[in-house]
């Protein structure tokens, strides 16, 4: 699981001697040979190489609910999740890409699958769209905003509003996959590093470097397509090969 892994990087990390702060950044500084990094107390640490490894955030529907039975129920990950769905009527809110993706995903566990979508026609591209209208797990509810996700210690269903007649429903089920889209966390590097158009960090090429020398990014800030665990740190080996050879040539 996701927690123990984390944990096993942190104990590694720490065997190496790294000083792991637990803090948020409020500002960056990446001007000049030597990088500051300042954290919520106020402390400042200085490096002549940084990686940036911030990750992106799920959009959320901002619905009352959504937060209180996020792990009860609710997720943003069908691969992560999926598997505690077996044989049970679910939800995917969306109509992309990556919404067909988690609901073809999860039919592998689930007993149904329900897309539920704000329009009439897919934002999917054609062959996504295709394969999810043709599998016999999943259907789809068109036209239709999320109210609210209900549900007391755990979900049990959906409040739906048909945006053509206003007209109010609800759905059963016991899992609803919010699949609505990511934002790359970029906010502290905006205006300071190069931006790509899907708005992660932009890197030179499979590398980790940025627009700015002695700044690498890595994981879900750079990726915009994958987003999983292992994609994320293998990217971080790549980074940090690239900071190894980066601080070798200053002292060459």
């Amino acid at each position: 699981m996701g927690p123990d892994l984390m944990e096993s990087f942190e104990k590694q990390a720490a065997r190496f001697g790294t000083e792991i702060q637990f803090e948020d950044v409020t500002e960056l500084d990446l001007d000049g040979d030597i990088k500051s990094v300042t954290i919520a107390t106020g402390e400042t640490f200085k490096a002549r190489a940084i990686i940036l490894s911030t990750g992106s955030a799920y959009r959320e529907l901002g619905l009352e609910n959504e937060k209180r039975l996020s792990g009860h129920g609710v997720s943003w990950c069908a691969t992560c999740d999926g598997f505690f769905f077996k044989d049970q009527d679910i939800a995917v809110i969306g109509g992309g890409d990556s919404a067909m993706e988690e609901a073809l995903f999860l039919t592998k566990f689930a007993k149904s699958v329900t897309v539920v979508h704000r329009r009439d026609t897919l934002k999917a591209s054609k062959i996504m769209g295709d394969r999810a209208r043709a599998h016999e797990k999943i259907n789809f509810v068109w036209n239709t905003a999320v109210e609210d996700v209900i549900g007391g210690d755990k979900v049990t269903g959906l409040k739906l509003k048909n945006l053509v007649d206003g007209t109010e429903s609800e759905l059963a089920v016991t899992g609803v996959f919010v699949a609505i889209g990511n934002d790359p966390r970029t906010e502290l590097v905006k205006g300071k590093l190069e931006l790509a158009p899907e708005g992660t960090i932009a890197v030179d090429g499979r590398s980790s470097k940025t627009s700015i020398k002695g700044v690498f990014a890595a994981g879900d800030v750079v990726d915009p397509t994958y987003r999983q665990a292992i994609t994320a740190a293998g990217s971080g080996c790549v980074a940090a090969l690239d900071v190894e050879h980066y601080l070798a040539d200053l002292h060459a």
